[in-house]
């Protein structure tokens, strides 16, 4: 199939991009990477009004180190080797999509589109990134934990784009690790966990079996369990209830497992 007929808005600034979406009145989407937008469009599971491609925007593509956080910009592709500084992010891109679609997918665009089953949106949970967003009202930074509200819903507003997304600084002496099982690499996942640990601490995040990435309260000493308490796992014609729930359990332990190894 072929997408439904749209009008197509170039921006070549940030406001110039907002106005459109203010214009589009809610129905208009942003076009960066295109890699969940442009399929959708093709199959007619979107019908906007306008598209507003914000490629030709200076200084969206950078990635900068502030105050202990990476900033990056949110025309930054998937495949952009600057982002492999961050060991978790190094350890989940490779799981995203397939390498065609990481050369031109974008790190905000995954975030932003809020899958549940999508690895970066855990990964910025996990850390307590942020995501920083330019509309009407001016610009405003997003907490992860305020970000996401159901599959494929954010809190970001109909005319607002991001611009940005912030990532804390990998902290001396803590370890990360990011597991996923999919039925083959680079399908969707059907489950994610993601794992920091150092100082005594621990945090834990789970994606693909909740309806958006979640922070979960475990026990240090069976993080594994504790977590598969906490979620309410669905099945599907791939997974029961009970597999996803036994998924939970092993995943967590050995993201848990490797995260403390790596603070060692």
């Amino acid at each position: 199939m072929k997408p439904a007929p749209f009008a197509y808005v170039r921006a070549e600034s940030v406001e110039e991009a907002w106005l459109a979406l203010v214009e589009g009145g809610g129905d208009a989407k942003v076009l960066a990477g295109g890699q969940s937008l442009v399929p959708a469009l093709n199959m007619r599971l979107l019908r906007p009004e306008a598209v507003v491609d914000i490629n030709r925007i200076p200084g969206l593509d950078d990635v900068l180190v502030e105050k202990g956080r990476v900033c990056v910009g949110a025309l930054v592709r998937q495949a952009d080797p600057r982002l492999h500084a961050h060991p978790l992010l190094a350890e989940a891109i490779p799981h995203v999509g397939h390498t065609a679609t990481r050369n031109r997918g974008t790190i905000a665009g995954s975030v932003a589109h809020a899958d549940p089953a999508a690895e970066l949106p855990l990964c910025l949970t996990l850390l307590g990134g942020s995501v920083v967003v330019e509309g009407v009202g001016g610009a405003r930074e997003v907490p992860a934990s305020e970000l996401f509200l159901a599959p494929y819903m954010t809190t970001i507003s109909f005319d607002e784009v991001v611009v940005e997304t912030r990532w804390p600084e990998p902290r001396e002496g803590w370890g990360y690790a990011f597991c996923e099982l999919a039925q083959r690499h680079g399908d969707y996942a059907l489950c994610t966990a993601a794992a920091a640990a150092g100082d005594g601490e621990l945090r834990v995040a789970v994606g693909a079996v909740t309806p958006f990435p979640t922070l979960l309260e475990v026990d240090p000493g069976a993080p594994g369990e504790w977590a598969a308490e906490q979620v309410e796992t669905w099945g599907g014609v791939h997974a029961s209830p009970a597999y996803l729930k036994q998924l939970v359990r092993v995943l967590v332990d050995d993201a848990v497992a490797r995260a403390r190894e790596r603070a060692a």
